[in-house]
Order: C-alpha cells, then structure tokens, then sequence
C-alpha cells in the first residue's frame, strides 16, 4: 500500500538488531561499528492479530494470513548528516519516502558497545537526529521558497504558499520541528508536504532498548525519555533488542514460555508493529473460508467497494454489496451459519465505511 516504518538511530545504538528480529531473518547485518547498514534494508512485517486464530478454530482453514506492514532499517544518523556527514543525504532521502518513524534510542550501559558520542543520554542523542531532520527540512524548504518566489508574481496559490513556507521556515530555523508548526491544518501547507515530504513532520514512535533488567523497571534513561516523549505527544514502547532476536529462533509456544519467565506479558516488538499499524491510519478486515482466514490491510475510512479492491480491483468495479459480519458476532455465534440465524449478517452497499474487524464476503458482477 506504500505505506512504510523507517527505523532510524544513532550507529549502535540497535536498529539492525530490531529489524534482524521484526523479519524473523538475520537478513541485516549486525556489527559494532558505525554504518554497518550501507543500503536500507526492507521488510514485510506481519502484524500480530489473535483474532486470527479465533477465527481458525471456527473455520479450519488450510493456512492463516496476516495483514502486514513495511519496516526499513536505515542507517545510523550521526551530527552534520543534513550536511552529507556520514552518507547522510542517502539516508535522509530513505526517510523521506516512509510515513511514520521507529526512533530506536539506546538506554542500556555496556562497555562492550560502543558509543559514536561516547556516553549514553537518550535525550541528547533524540535531538542530534531531530536536529538533523530539521535541518534537512529548512535546506528543501529554502530551495522551494526560491521557486514559489518567482511564481507568486503571477499566482495566488503561489503567493499562499509562499507565505505558509516563509512562517514555516522561520519556525524550522529556531529548531523546531513540522510537527510543532502551528499551521498544519492549512491547505498550503498541506501542499508543501505533500511536495516535500518534511522529516520533522513525520509521526514518531520511540523504541526505548534496554537491557533485560530494565523490561521489568525503567532506569534513569527510560524515565527521561518518557518524559520527553510525553512533552511531545509521542509514544514510548520497551524492548531489548538482544533479547528480541533470541525469540526468534523459538517456536510461538517456546517465545510466550520465555517471555513469561522474565515476567513480561508481549514482546515489545509485537507491541511496535501493532502501534505502527495504527499509527499509519490502518485497519484490518478478514476473510474467512476453509483455503483460508485472512486479514486484509486497508486505511481507515474506506468504503466497502475501495476495501474489496484489496482482494480484486473487479471487486471495486462490479461491487453490488457486502455481507458483513462483525468479529464479535462472528465468534459468539461460531461462524457464517450461526451469525447468519441470528440476525447478525448485514448487508451493506457501496457507502459503507469499513470497521476494524469485520468478516466480509463482496457480492460483484463484471
């Protein structure tokens, strides 16, 4: 769907190791020492979904199907990267073309790994890679501003642009990121975003990696970065990267025994993958037969019709209706039969809007 997770960090402070374990393949390379990760590697994530197998226990399926999410591990950011520093104009441009960011920041100490800014502060390093993106961002910006302001002479559009980008880039020049600009809502700006793709404007998760001790009780780092994290209405999820990559090996059952056992309930990069979904603005629906349960990945507030194209585009064009059965009703009334006797099945036409968790059959003609 074009629609992408850039994990982004300082060198070392664990991204290959995160995406190592979200592909479930050590297919990035994992090393102490800056720029390990040259190209970005990418990934498709399956999103941890138990109404899945719920659904399976009703329906015995021949396999289950996940929706799913892009993940892109992009090389280590370090200072002076919006000035090319460390290949960082290759890296920056990576970034550009995801939708939300996975900031991984380090809060453990080990002696062994090394530091490119030789200590660990989770808040320093948060504003060496911000810092970096806003200046990315001011550098695009001034290059537009130039453009618009040649055709602002004879364009009003233009000239509405020009004065969104000129509050703006005063905004980027005291070190304030896209995300804090008061004037988001506007359609001039939304213009420029969608040309320039800003960096600072870009939602933000925090991954907190931390060492196994502090899974159970957040240390002095993990407490700072909450807080800052809050300052700024971003979310913060725990998870030890180490750890996270030695479940990989394990089977589901053997995965949950061992998670038990430090006295966590989830993986925490279950929990990112989830979060990510949602923030990218996306739900599932499902499908359900005996070759398969499957979820399917459409963006919020679609209509029945553009959620069928997912399957087909001949779902969309021929779409006549949609028989819907909400999740809930579904497993309470053990399946398609049962829902169906009890009133449960809606059928719905062309202005339906989609909900999480609805069980689907399209009706179509070509």
């Amino acid at each position: 769907m074009g629609l992408g997770v850039g994990i982004v960090g300082l060198p070392n402070v664990g991204k290959s190791t995160t995406f190592n374990a979200l592909t479930k393949a050590q297919n990035a390379e994992s090393a102490n020492y800056p720029f390990c990760t040259i190209e970005p590697n990418k990934a498709i994530v399956p999103v941890p979904d138990s109404r899945l197998f719920e659904l399976a226990k009703i329906v015995n399926p021949e396999r289950i199907q996940h929706s799913t999410i892009d993940f892109v591990d992009i090389a280590g950011l370090v200072r002076g990267a919006s000035k090319g520093e460390g290949l960082g104009n290759q890296f920056l441009s990576n970034i550009r073309e995801v939708e939300v960011i996975l900031h991984i920041v380090r809060c453990f100490e080990d002696e062994n790994v090394t530091h490119v800014e030789g200590e660990i502060n989770p808040l320093r390093d948060i504003e060496i890679i911000e810092t970096e993106l806003i200046l990315a961002d001011l550098q695009q910006l001034d290059k537009k501003i130039d453009k618009l302001n040649r055709q602002a002479k004879s364009d009003k559009d233009a000239k509405a642009q020009l004065d969104v980008a000129m509050k703006l880039a005063e905004h980027l020049d005291s070190l304030k990121p896209v995300n804090s600009f008061s004037e988001r809502e506007n359609p001039s700006f939304a213009a420029l975003n969608k040309e320039l793709r800003f960096l600072s404007g870009k939602t933000v998760i925090f991954g907190a990696n931390v060492d196994e001790e502090t899974l159970l009780k957040d240390n002095a780092h993990v407490a700072s970065l909450k807080e800052y994290a809050k300052s700024v209405n971003a979310d913060v999820i725990k998870l030890c990267a180490k750890i996270e990559e030695e479940i990989v090996a394990l089977s589901d059952e053997e995965a949950k025994e061992f998670l038990s056992e430090l006295g966590v309930e989830e993986s925490g990069l279950d929990k990112i993958v989830r979060l990510s979904f949602e923030k990218l603005g996306l739900i599932s629906y499902f499908t359900a037969g005996v070759k398969e349960v499957r979820a399917w990945t459409i963006e919020k507030g679609w209509k029945a019709p553009k959620a069928a194209s997912v399957i087909h585009n001949d779902f969309e064009k021929g779409f006549i209706r949609a028989e819907v059965i909400s999740y809930e009703d579904y497993i309470a009334h053990k399946g398609e039969n049962g829902s169906k006797e009890a009133g449960k099945m809606r059928l719905e036409g062309k202005d339906y809007i989609v909900k999480d968790g609805d069980v689907m059959h399209f009706r179509f003609n070509v």
